[in-house]
């Protein structure tokens, strides 16, 4: 096979970002929803699956050993032959009784792998690409990297589901109405008595037609109520108890928080707090319905039926409050199961959503989706063995000896602390997004609170719609026209209209927060215009990046450069929100506005080849 030295970018950028994405939302947020499916506390889910972030965390630490060993090329296919594997490996071990840990395993080489995957993906597109194409696809990859995520989160997700509701009993239908004015639908848990001489198993509900008076009421009787449903559901079986394992919560005051956190925090609002008319906000919820679920023939000795329902369409303004996976055995088959329906308290009109319970062979259902990712990534190894090119400047650092190894190592570290306007480049890393940094933690809940404490009082299914359609889009485009117009100008000519363009983020929820509009196009259009301007500002922090790490040990170095950016996201994210509780909302977003000047005054002191990114700074 003849070795190209280039290829049309198209032919594998789209793809290559697809592989790249699919793995860190199979890592990161299949794996979540597949152990909720199997039965595994929330405890236990969050405990181990937060571990498997530290693989993408820590990979700088290790990014040297792609540059020293091999090409970047022969660690791309070897990784996507593992990930192969991996996927598979947990396909294997998810029907087995030992599953959890046996994956759990499976997955931290596959969080390894795709670690390590991204880091010599990143370090290729640099090596097949001039910087012009750079600049041009840099966009590209960002919006196929976002298609991998939907497409994780969603495409994989509704097949597992599919699986799971083809391979059992009868799905079971809940239909839900509700919003004001309506007549609350009295239903009793006793009503569909089950039949133990029939001859076709299924699941039989109280009501297949639900409505909920959508009228708030005190937070203590919901509370009560989703309680008595859950602990009946413990004491017939159908739920395993989440407790806390007998430990009791630690009420002492920290040191911090007593000696700096405390007085800080009262000093700050005091002084920057929104000086407001003190108003009695009611400790409300939205109202709630029950429903009792029955079986109606009994199960064999030691089998099981797990019924789990999730929402499948209409206004996530209403949704499942509390257990929704329950395991029906020859035990308890003959006793209600309780599921309990919840309208969002700020739900102001009539609209309906649809809830579906399967009962399927749930562990073949997930082991089927992972036999297919494994398949996927097979096919991404054979695909990119043919068509990714051969770059010439393709290859290892060094003479792979145990001392060359050790000295390369160092020296990939070194070399990046002694570049020119190191200290200059690393604090522009750490403050890029220090206002949006901030921003992004309490987004959600500023559009989700109340107006009478600063809030826009949106539903849940109000901030799905904007964030999840609107946003998204705007973000794409965002991101397509940055690349786009800095492979036309180069960086040094964009950077200032997209260092400028992420003060949109800022700008546009201090308007929200003044003003609080109730027009919802107003808001999309808010929301809309600040997605873009961080899209497209955005590119101007990837493509730095990019520039900064030019040089021998380039992907050493731009992996050193993620590590900066993820810290410099962690960093004012830790105390956002705790500065927000005492500012309120229109005052923190002030201050956020505020830290919007500290990226400029970094980005005024960048030296920045103008040629970097241009068609013409590449002598062919």
């Amino acid at each position: 096979m003849e070795k190209r030295t280039a290829r049309n970018p198209w032919a594998w950028i789209p793809t290559l970002y697809l592989a790249e994405g699919i793995p860190y939302v199979a890592v990161m947020t299949i794996s979540v929803i597949m152990y909720k499916r199997m039965g595994i506390s929330n405890t236990d889910i969050a405990l181990y699956t937060s571990w498997l972030y530290l693989p993408w965390v820590i990979k700088p630490f290790w990014s040297p050993f792609v540059d020293i060993l091999k090409t970047k090329r022969w660690w791309i296919l070897a990784m996507q032959l593992l990930l192969g594997a991996g996927m598979a490996g947990i396909a294997f071990f998810i029907p087995v009784p030992f599953f959890f840990q046996a994956t759990l395993a499976v997955f931290w080489l596959v969080a390894f792998s795709s670690a390590t995957q991204d880091i010599a993906a990143d370090g290729f597109y640099m090596l097949a690409l001039d910087t012009h194409q750079q600049s041009l696809y840099v966009g590209i990859r960002s919006t196929f990297y976002r298609i991998a995520l939907i497409m994780g989160q969603g495409v994989l997700i509704i097949l597992a589901g599919w699986m799971e509701s083809t391979s059992g009993l009868e799905p079971v239908a809940l239909n839900v109405q509700g919003g004001p004015g309506l007549t609350s639908t009295t239903l009793s848990e006793t009503n569909a008595p089950p039949s133990v001489h029939a001859t076709e198993a299924t699941f039989i509900v109280s009501s297949n037609e639900l409505v909920i008076n959508s009228q708030t009421i005190p937070k203590d009787s919901a509370g009560k109520i989703k309680s008595e449903a859950h602990s009946q559901n413990i004491a017939n079986g159908f739920v395993l108890p989440q407790g806390n394992n007998g430990k009791t919560k630690d009420q002492s005051v920290s040191w911090w928080s007593a000696t700096i956190a405390k007085p800080l925090g009262s000093w700050i609002k005091s002084n920057f707090g929104e000086k407001k008319a003190v108003q009695q906000v009611t400790a409300n919820a939205g109202n709630l319905a029950r429903v009792a679920i029955h079986l109606n023939k009994a199960p064999g000795a030691g089998e099981k039926r797990i019924l789990v329902f999730r929402f499948e369409s209409g206004d996530k303004s209403i949704s499942i409050s509390g257990d929704d996976r329950f395991v029906f055995t020859a035990e308890n088959w003959d006793k209600p199961a309780i599921l309990t329906i919840q309208t969002d308290p700020k739900l102001d009109k009539i609209t309906n959503a649809s809830f579906r319970g399967t009962s399927g062979n749930i562990p073949l259902a997930w082991s089927v989706t992972f036999f297919i990712l494994g398949g996927l990534f097979i096919f991404f190894y054979l695909y990119h063995r043919f068509i990714l090119p051969y770059p010439t400047s393709d290859k290892p650092a060094a003479t792979a000896t145990a001392s060359n190894i050790f000295n390369e190592f160092l020296m990939a570290f070194r070399t990046f602390f002694q570049k020119k306007q190191v200290g200059i480049a690393i604090l522009f890393l750490l403050t890029y997004r220090f206002a949006e940094a901030q921003l992004l933690k309490l987004v959600t809940p500023f559009l989700l609170d109340n107006k009478e404490i600063g809030g826009l009082g949106l539903t849940t299914g109000e901030v799905g719609l904007v964030y999840g359609t609107v946003g998204i889009l705007s973000l794409t485009i965002g991101g397509i026209i940055g690349g786009i117009t800095a492979a036309r100008g180069g960086l040094k000519k964009w950077l200032w209209p997209m260092a400028l363009s992420m003060i949109l983020t800022a700008v546009t929820f201090l308007y929200l927060s003044i003003f609080t509009p109730d027009n919802f196009f107003i808001i999309n259009l808010c929301v809309a215009i600040e997605q873009f301007g961080y899209g497209f500002g955005f590119t101007a922090y990837m493509m730095y990046m990019i520039f900064f790490a030019q040089g021998e040990y380039k992907t050493s170095h731009y992996a050193i450069c993620t590590a900066f950016m993820a810290l410099g996201m962690m960093l004012p994210g830790m105390f956002a929100g705790w500065l927000q509780e005492q500012l309120g909302y229109q005052n923190f977003f002030t201050w956020v506005m505020i830290c919007s000047i500290v990226p400029l005054l970094t980005t005024a002191l960048l030296k920045i080849d103008p040629e970097f990114g241009k068609k013409t700074a590449e002598k062919k």
